[in-house]
């Protein structure tokens, strides 16, 4: 603040003046008198009052000075202090800075310069280039590719990109999965028609067939009564899958599931109940009258040209996935070499649908293990008819234990599409990473992380395999999980990990004064500390842990830790919220904001015209 003094002197002078007075006689004049003394010098005036300047440095914005500049006010320092107070103001002056109408490099550079405002603005280029590149028209695709990451929920996808990265040495949460870089995104609503947390089957059939239905039935509308066989009739939908196989595309179903279960059986199956996988789980008097999901997929071909006489189509082309015990009789004569069970087959009609499958197509090839698919010569087969395992397929964490080997699920889908684009008029093909759900069931999110990565490079193979000019890839899930990503850990903390904050080494402590994970669920079978153990099914051999478990000595990060549960369940249960879609290729612009499930099914028609293909080869 600067200060200017000036000091004001009053001077006071007396001047005496003597006049003297006289009268008398006329006379002579007299003599001149003598000059009086001088006067004595007056008393100094007081000092003066000091007078202030202070000047402000005003921000851009003030009311004043909207470009910033500087107030100047004046006045006298009444109380001598040597401050001027607001009460002393007497003036006010502001000199305002000039308009700012360009800016230099140098006055930006630390925010263009910044590591995240380049990868951004990149970003933006690649996308703008992307989506001047995407066919908009309808029928400019010729193939499809569905990918459903089950149970992947947003949380997921967050927690298996910071897995994924911190595998590579990142720190993690700047990572990107495959299917975060397509160039479109969107979200899906995944109730059911009568629940508002919903299942598989209901999900999976709105997607594939564009119509919600209730919980627990597959590939019929919501007419249907759940268990009843009869009410399926007049109930039953046209999937993505059969309108590509009358249009004449090839058509496929991969899955790290029981290949009959929920997810992939939609694409196929009309069934009152998702369970009626083979014909021992199946009521004996709806046996009667309905055909079980097995025997579904075996006559696929069959019952689609007997649903729509005077079409030819030559069925699924490629089948892999697990659930071999539904295919084969309950008799230990027909085990495979890798079975699990004393006796594997589980169907009581005595009938070997792998054998019927074969006799069907005797052209085309039956595998059951690692040996087998990596026989396979894509360009010479037309058909493969993948069971690699009794039930649902190993973890990916524990597909090494597998007796007799089995494919990954990139690999399945890179194998898949080899053999699919064979055909000239394209094909429809959907992948389900089927693990990711059963590992959040169980409550290990080490199992369910590690398949969403797994899932994430079969997404990355489709599109190292194909042309985004002619192909469709989507990329969902078909409903969310209660799991969770909590606390404050610092940057690059282990997602598996305990909670670890900003600028502390240690573990933070909860109000009961024990350590807790990052991520966590909100009910299920609760703690279990299986050291090395990589089949997450394990831990429903052991009780169900309910309350808070001292972590200090546990390693979180090992393949058997199981999280803390709020809520004591026998399994961990599915999650209500909206899951994401991803997208590239022709018609890949229709996915945003948000949307019902059923509406991925439109998407998909409208970029490969499915509907009007089909129905010139019915007409």
């Amino acid at each position: 603040m600067d200060k200017t003094m000036k000091k004001l002197t009053l001077l006071s002078v007396a001047i005496a003046v003597a006049l003297a007075g006289c009268s008398g006689d006329d006379g002579k004049d007299g003599t001149n008198g003598s000059a009086g003394a001088n006067g004595a010098n007056g008393a100094n005036g007081s000092n003066g009052l000091t007078s202030l300047i202070m000047q402000t440095q005003l921000p851009i914005g003030d009311d004043v000075c909207r470009n910033g500049g500087v107030k100047i006010d004046s006045g006298l320092d009444s109380d001598g202090n040597g401050v001027l107070a607001a009460s002393e103001v007497t003036g006010t002056e502001h000199v305002c800075a000039p308009t700012i109408t360009s800016l230099t490099a140098s006055d930006v550079a630390t925010t263009t310069s910044n590591q995240w405002y380049s990868e951004s603005e990149d970003r933006v280029l690649q996308a703008k280039a992307m989506a001047a590149k995407i066919a908009k028209e309808s029928g400019k695709a010729k193939n499809v590719i569905l990918f459903v990451g089950d149970g992947m929920g947003i949380s997921t996808v967050t927690a298996a990109r910071i897995l994924e990265g911190q595998n590579k040495g990142m720190m993690g949460e700047e990572n990107q999965l495959s299917f975060e870089k397509l160039p479109f995104s969107g979200f899906s609503k995944t109730y059911n028609v009568d629940a508002q947390t919903p299942d598989s089957a209901g999900t999976m059939t709105a997607m594939i067939a564009g119509v919600k239905t209730d919980m627990g039935v597959i590939g019929v509308a919501e007419g249907v009564t759940r268990g009843n066989c009869i009410s399926t009739k007049g109930q039953e939908l046209v999937t993505a899958a059969e309108l590509a196989e009358l249009a004449g595309k090839s058509t496929g179903i991969v899955s790290t599931a029981r290949i009959t279960h929920a997810t992939p059986a939609s694409a196929y199956a009309k069934s009152a109940d998702r369970d009626w996988e083979d014909v021992s789980d199946m009521p004996a008097n709806e046996a009667a009258n309905c055909e079980d999901i097995a025997s579904q997929l075996v006559n696929f071909e069959k019952n689609l040209e007997a649903r729509f006489p005077g079409v030819d189509v030559d069925g699924l082309d490629v089948v892999m996935g697990g659930g071999r015990r539904h295919f084969l009789p309950k008799d230990i004569a027909f085990n495979s070499t890798d079975a699990m069970s004393t006796v594997e087959g589980d169907r009581t009609d005595g009938r070997d649908l792998t054998a019927e499958w074969k006799a069907q197509y005797p052209a085309g090839q039956y595998v059951m293990d690692q040996a087998g698919f990596n026989a396979i010569n894509p360009a010479a087969t037309s058909k493969v008819f993948g069971l690699f395992n009794e039930s649902h397929m190993q973890y990916e964490t524990d597909r090494k234990n597998d007796i007799a080997g089995e494919p990954s699920l990139s690999e399945m889908t890179a194998k898949a599409i080899d053999i699919l684009d064979n055909n000239e008029k394209g094909f429809f093909l959907t992948v389900e990473a089927g693990r990711i759900d059963h590992g959040h069931h169980a409550g290990n999110a080490y199992a369910a992380l590690n398949d969403t990565v797994e899932f994430a490079k079969a997404v990355q193979a489709a599109v190292d395999a194909t042309d985004s000019d002619d192909t469709l890839i989507i990329v969902t899930a078909d409903h969310s999980h209660v799991f969770t990503i909590a606390g404050y850990p610092k940057r690059g903390n282990p997602i598996l990990g305990k909670v670890v904050g900003i600028g502390s080494d240690t573990p933070s402590l909860a109000d009961d004064g024990m350590p807790y994970t990052t991520v966590g669920y909100t009910n299920g079978i609760g703690y279990k500390n299986l050291g090395s153990q990589t089949d997450a099914d394990q831990g429903y051999n052991h009780p169900i842990v309910t309350g808070r478990v001292d972590l200090t000595d546990v390693d979180t990060q090992a393949p058997g830790f199981f999280q803390e549960a709020l809520v004591p369940l026998s399994s961990e249960t599915h999650a209500g919220e909206d899951v994401g879609i991803y997208a590239s290729g022709p018609g890949a612009h229709l996915v945003t904001g948000t949307n019902e499930q059923s509406y991925i099914f439109h998407v998909m028609d409208y970029a490969a015209d499915l509907v009007k293909n089909a129905e010139k080869a019915v007409k």
